[in-house]
């Protein structure tokens, strides 16, 4: 709900530097003849040290006497003293009082105060009924602040029913007089099609109007339009722009993604030094993501100097955010001992925090964990329970432990195992290629199917598998699985060999014995040219 809000001038008057004295003495005189306006005037021009030095004090004196005799304008600048504190101590009660004894004259903006006070429980208890009157009074008089609480009123069904239909009527109020936080809740509305049918065009007009205003949270959302191409072309130009308009008034979501757009040159020129400024400055607002990123510059001396301290500080700081990243990435500091302690504990809690969360490698090293006993209990259980967690996340070195595990069961369905290596091995994963190919090679969990096995090692071997390279040299000089050919059973094993594999070398030595004169001199020339 929009906070209490004082205009700078209630009395309607400016002057010129040259006239303030004088018109200071001629204020001051009528004041003290006891002329309420004049009262009110002097109280005016001492808030604003306009013609004398500010004196809050002096203020709150001439604006008591002058509410004393009914001058609303004086009763509601008194509720403002009292509000903020200002010439006497703050006291929201007193603030509730003047603002009442202003209202009940009409007096829209102490009506609008009033209504903030009761909405906010400050001079009296939370009190929904008396805040939606007030909010009504100064609405109908045409307050746009007013006009927009009573929409979040509606909108939320605080006090009255839920009414999206007047939400949106009163937000409307207030947007066609320009006031910014309305036009960026319309904009809302039919970007998501609440309470309006969905109208992209619609959207951006009210976006854009808030956002020329200032309005930080319309010009973030400007930019993501601009950023990601949504309902207008994608122009990183104008996206730096808006969040750079926001990200100067201290929009923290701003400044995080622009500074993503200039550490990843998306669009404009990569600039590490811009990154890490705008990384910063969110950072220090509090800005998870941002600090997580800070944190891995500091770790990995990235546009700074390498300070692993520093990178766990701004992990922590994500971390106790509940930043599943930043949670992991502590997590690593703590396992290795760099930057703070060596805590597997730690590490293990740590991770546990992010993989509980979803994080897919907190899962994964959790396994890893409990499969090895290190930082915690050695429990297969629950390392294949992490691995599942995992895999389900299409994960694919998971994916192969699952399987793994699942083989040292004696009571799993080998079926269950070949299953999560196929999942693996499509996504390119080389050991579960391998343990699939050796499955159709030796019919375990899978129909034998010497084609599909010949075509699993190959796609092992191709990624350097040694163990791939010699099954396959061995399919090739047997002919099975695929036609029979000693020149590509020859590079396979000499591969193979290569990698100290047992039983390659002898048997590269069979398949040289077996090979006639054309084969061994397309052997020698694949060697004379290194291939």
């Amino acid at each position: 709900m929009d906070s209490a809000t004082v205009p700078e001038l209630r009395d309607g008057e400016r002057h010129t530097d040259a006239r303030h004295t004088a018109e200071f003495l001629r204020v001051k005189a009528q004041a003290e003849r006891g002329v309420a306006s004049a009262q009110h005037s002097l109280g005016f021009m001492y808030v604003n040290g306009q013609g004398v030095p500010r004196n809050f004090e002096l203020a709150v004196d001439w604006y008591r006497k002058a509410a004393a005799a009914g001058l609303e304008q004086a009763q509601y600048n008194l509720g403002v003293m009292y509000q903020k504190g200002q010439g006497v101590p703050q006291d929201h009660a007193q603030a509730l009082y003047w603002y009442r004894r202003a209202a009940e004259q009409g007096y829209a903006p102490a009506q609008y105060n009033l209504g903030w006070l009761y909405a906010k429980g400050q001079g009296a208890g939370v009190d929904v009924a008396q805040a939606l009157h007030w909010f009504g009074q100064a609405a109908a008089q045409g307050d746009p602040g007013a006009q927009h609480n009573l929409g979040m009123m509606y909108e939320g069904g605080k006090g009255i029913p839920q009414d999206q239909a007047e939400a949106l009527a009163w937000y409307r109020r207030a947007a066609e007089q320009g006031y910014a936080r309305s036009q960026f809740a319309l904009a809302l509305r039919y970007d998501s099609g609440q309470g309006v049918a969905r109208d992209p065009e619609q959207a951006l007009d009210w976006l854009r109007r808030a956002a020329q205003q200032g309005h930080a949270p319309a010009q973030f959302n400007l930019a993501l339009r601009f950023d990601k191409g949504q309902d207008v072309a994608q122009d990183s130009v104008q996206a730096v722009e808006w969040y750079q308009r926001a990200a100067q008034q201290g929009h923290a979501s701003s400044q995080f993604n622009l500074a993503l757009i200039f550490d990843s040159g998306h669009g404009v020129p990569r600039d590490e030094a811009a990154a890490l400024t705008w990384y910063r400055r969110a950072a220090e607002q509090g800005h998870a993501a941002a600090q997580d990123n800070l944190g891995l510059r500091y770790e990995h001396g990235q546009g700074v100097e390498r300070d692993p301290a520093q990178a766990a500080h701004w992990y922590r700081q994500a971390a106790d955010q509940g930043l599943p990243a930043a949670q992991y990435h502590l997590g690593q500091l703590y396992d290795a001992g760099t930057g703070v302690p060596h805590d597997p504990a730690q590490a293990t809690h740590w991770m546990m925090q992010a993989a509980e969360q979803g994080h897919l490698r907190a899962q994964f090293d959790l396994g890893l964990r409990h499969e090895a006993g290190t930082g915690a209990a050695r429990d297969a259980a629950r390392a294949l329970y992490w691995y599942r967690r995992a895999a389900d996340q299409e994960y694919a070195p998971a994916q192969h432990m699952v399987g793994v595990l699942l083989e040292r069961e004696e009571t799993s369905d080998p079926r269950e195992a070949a299953a999560w290596y196929r999942k693996a091995a499509e996504q390119g994963h080389a050991l579960s290629q391998f343990a699939l190919a050796l499955r159709y090679d030796s019919a375990h969990g899978v129909e034998r199917d010497y084609e599909a096995a010949h075509f699993w090692y190959l796609c092992a071997a191709r990624q350097g598998h040694a163990r791939a390279q010699f099954n396959l040299g061995v399919m090739s000089a047997t002919g099975q699985g695929a036609q029979r050919d000693l020149l590509e059973a020859h590079d396979w094993l000499a591969r193979a060999a290569a990698s100290g594999i047992p039983g390659a070398a002898p048997y590269l030595k069979r398949i040289t014995a077996r090979m006639n004169a054309e084969e061994l001199a397309l052997v020698h020339a694949a060697a004379d040219y290194g291939l």
